[in-house]
């Protein structure tokens, strides 16, 4: 048996005892947040959920629990995912509003919420990419800072900062809004 094949046998092996279901299961509220947060479009968010356990589960050979956490591993997919979506799609990086169709007799608590929203989603658009980057996988995948830095390739210290940042700068844009 060749190098090439034993690594590969010794990959199978290592996947086969990782529990996919327990993952799948686990992770799956947090990467579909993640893309409502990305994309602002229910559905969507839908679709690209799918496709990123699909394709962690075509190429579930190449994660090596050695190497790193698998929460990583799968986020890591899901960004290439949201990015070859956008690029495929052509589309402007925006949130969408939601419809007041999707609730059935809203309260005014639930009207206060969505316009809220609303208003979050106008100001994280204006965003630069790496600040909505790190947005949405905080508030939509609920990762921790050390998570965060090791998925987007900075320290833990200034993923807080720009988190910090933005949520100070966020919150007096809607103070500034509200009054």
């Amino acid at each position: 048996m060749s190098s090439f094949n034993r690594a590969k046998a010794a990959r199978i092996a290592v996947t086969q005892d990782f529990d996919w279901a327990s993952a799948y299961e686990e992770l799956l509220p947090k990467v579909y947040h993640y893309f409502c947060l990305r994309t602002g479009d229910r559905h969507e968010a839908e679709d690209l959920t799918a496709a990123t356990f699909e394709r962690a589960w075509r190429d579930r050979e190449r994660y090596r629990k050695d190497t790193g956490a698998f929460t990583n591993w799968l986020f890591g997919i899901a960004r290439h995912v949201v990015i070859t979506h956008f690029r495929q799609n052509r589309q402007e990086q925006a949130f969408t509003q939601l419809s007041m169709q999707e609730f059935s007799r809203p309260t005014e608590e639930e009207t206060a919420r969505l316009q809220e929203f609303e208003k979050l989603a106008a100001m994280l658009t204006s965003l630069p990419e790496r600040e909505r980057e790190i947005f949405s996988l905080k508030y939509g995948a609920q990762f921790t800072n050390r998570s965060i830095a090791k998925i987007v390739g900075l320290t833990e210290t200034n993923v807080g900062t720009i988190l910090n940042r933005l949520i100070t700068r966020l919150r007096e844009q809607l103070e500034v809004e509200n009054e």
